[in-house]
């Protein structure tokens, strides 16, 4: 008889602590049906400050992968720029990854 399992299976937890270091923040966002090239660049540039060259490449990610990292850091220092862009009709979001 065999007892060695079928499947291996590793399991990551998050578990939350007052530290973030091994960790980065990610702000993403995602493509949708109804936000214009224009406006999805012209958040980006007044929200996240960035360039209208890197903004016009960022909305070109978003419209033909469905989604791209627009701004990596803090957390503390990402979330009211996510606020900002969903306040503004985008569909953006935080995630927190191992930080190589």
């Amino acid at each position: 008889m065999n007892t060695k399992p079928l499947f291996d299976v590793e399991e990551d937890v998050l578990v939350e602590d007052d530290t973030t270091s091994g960790f980065e923040s990610q702000l993403i966002v995602y493509n949708d049906d109804h936000n214009t090239f224009d406006w999805v660049i012209q958040c980006f540039v007044e929200v996240c400050k960035h360039t209208r060259e890197q903004s016009e490449q960022l909305s070109m990610l978003i419209h033909f992968k469905g989604k791209a990292t627009v701004k990596t850091g803090d957390f503390d220092v990402l979330k009211p720029l996510k606020d900002a862009l969903v306040d503004r009709g985008l569909s953006a979001v935080i995630e927190t990854v191992m930080a190589d």
